[in-house]
């Protein structure tokens, strides 16, 4: 019985503390409708925040684990769906042609169980995917968590070797695709740099 009102308390305080996040309106839209997005963001030239993930197995990954490398990060609001799928594969696709200290990761909040499954499925295996479900911390560093679905926006993020956000694209409605094209000119150029 001591179990049900641990269980209470803790869903009460996770919803108290979204509570707290800043709110951010008319950014994005999912069929034209506006989405508010929760948690304050990260402007072009600031430091990227650290955030604390997932991978497959559950085990946290941070954002400084990749110190020192230059970092595209591909967020999608859930991997298995068509443009979320297609925008996965795509920079899978495109790692082989990038310098070995740049880092593509494809993040969304499904749990790594789907995750996995879908990067066997759909063969995603030359980088990391992995999952803000746990703690919802990149989301709301990001401000990129969408307030009431537990969904991350579709946004493109690049972040360079001494840890400051150089790119951001958020995709204004999330069923779109981002600018792929513009996302890996500015990798290599950060690269060159």
């Amino acid at each position: 019985m001591l179990r049900l009102p641990f269980m209470i308390l803790t869903v009460c305080l996770s919803f108290s503390a979204w509570a707290e996040l800043t709110e951010r309106e008319g950014l994005v839209t999912a069929g034209g409708q506006p989405l508010v997005l929760l948690g304050s963001g990260v402007e072009v030239g600031q430091p990227a925040p650290e955030f604390k993930v997932v991978d497959s197995k559950f085990a946290p990954i941070l954002l400084s684990d990749y110190q020192g490398k230059t970092v595209l990060l591909s967020v999608v609001p859930s991997i298995d769906t068509g443009v979320c799928s297609l925008q996965t594969k795509r920079f899978n696709s495109e790692v082989a042609k990038l310098p070995a200290d740049v880092i593509l990761i494809t993040l969304s909040t499904d749990l790594p169980f789907a995750q996995k499954r879908f990067c066997e499925v759909e063969n995603v295996d030359k980088m990391p995917v992995l999952s803000d479900a746990v703690w919802r911390n990149f989301g709301e560093q990001y401000g990129l968590l969408i307030k009431d679905r537990g969904l991350l926006a579709r946004a493109i993020l690049i972040i360079d070797k001494d840890g400051k956000l150089q790119y951001q694209e958020l995709v204004k409605e999330v069923s779109e695709h981002p600018d792929y094209d513009a996302a890996l000119v500015m990798v290599k150029k950060l690269h060159q740099d």
